[in-house]
């Protein structure tokens, strides 16, 4: 992930609201994502995620807020916004009777970039992507991984400075969202900001350089995914000893924490942050207690999201 931070936001909002008659969709967004970064929008079904993308994107308009894209004003400056960003949305937006290659050159001349430099641009793409072998056949005989991959491959025609993925590797296989995972990061690699929802936790673990976690119309938490996890209670420090002896020995003196005797562990409650972990590794030190092995673990976001949202087990795991 690249963590450079720039002066001017890619994407701010303050106040954004959103409603549908009487429901409130966005109730007082405030946003602000780096440039060069991904950041990483989780919520239930019926959060607002979606509905966000569309706003930030120039697909609806906005009740209340302001909000910049790219350093243009969302309201009054819709044209220079719509040609700095790009959209993959939950749904290919390929023509499958199309091959790869048509697809492309028809976005290409979408974006008005001309017979010889749109078949150029559709051929840089389909060697990034590889696609290359199968770019004359049509896109309906694609693996559902490699339509999501041209899916892309048509978002970045325009070389858009900001990528909206509304949920890019839903019911995609696990190798193909690997393989999607690195191509994303390679945008990111060459500066283009990603604004990423997704249903698999992993996936905002994985790649984001920030996660809002977003429940009934409002943003409920911020932060990278080691801060969110350190809000949630469970976190410890594991210790591992060589016999019952030293577990015994360490229980007395390390008051609070835990004994597994079958395993040999004991668990520390702790943050994770390296001034606990300096703190306990001085006491163990100055107690002369000998350990086998140390390790921290925190809640992941799995935890995390369930904790803020108040989603039940049986949802554990995905979002929308």
């Amino acid at each position: 992930m690249n963590t450079s931070v720039a002066a001017r936001p890619a994407i701010s909002a303050i106040g954004l609201h959103k409603s549908y008659g009487d429901k409130v969709v966005l109730d007082g967004i405030d946003l602000n994502v780096a440039q060069g970064s991904v950041f990483s929008l989780l919520g239930p079904n019926g959060a607002g995620k979606t509905t966000m993308v569309q706003v930030l994107s120039t697909l609806i308009p906005a009740d209340g807020g302001e909000m910049q894209v790219a350093g243009h004003d969302l309201t009054t400056d819709t044209d220079a916004v719509r040609a700095a960003i790009g959209v993959t949305g939950q749904f290919s937006a390929l023509d499958r009777l199309l091959t790869g290659e048509e697809n492309l050159i028809l976005m290409a001349d979408l974006h008005h970039l001309g017979r010889r430099a749109g078949r150029q641009r559709a051929a840089e793409l389909l060697e990034q992507f590889d696609l290359v072998d199968a770019a004359r056949k049509p896109a309906a005989t694609y693996s559902g991984g490699m339509q999501r991959r041209l899916d892309l491959a048509m978002t970045l025609v325009g070389s858009p400075r900001i990528i909206f993925l509304d949920e890019p590797t839903a019911g995609l296989d696990p190798r193909s969202r690997r393989t999607m995972w690195q191509i994303i990061r390679e945008r990111v690699g060459d500066g283009v900001t990603i604004f990423l929802t997704t249903q698999y936790l992993e996936e905002a673990d994985q790649l984001a350089d920030r996660i809002a976690v977003i429940d009934e119309g409002r943003i409920v938490a911020e932060g990278t995914a080691t801060e969110l996890k350190r809000r949630i209670p469970g976190g410890h420090i594991q210790l591992q000893f060589a016999d019952a002896s030293e577990l015994q020995f360490a229980a007395r003196i390390l008051a609070g924490s835990s004994r597994d005797d079958a395993a040999l562990t004991l668990q520390v409650p702790s943050d994770g942050g390296l001034q606990s972990l300096r703190t306990l590794l001085d006491r163990v030190a100055a107690e002369s207690i000998a350990v086998n092995e140390l390790s921290v673990h925190l809640p992941d976001l799995d935890d995390v999201f369930l904790a803020l949202t108040g989603q039940n087990d049986s949802k554990k795991g995905s979002v929308r």
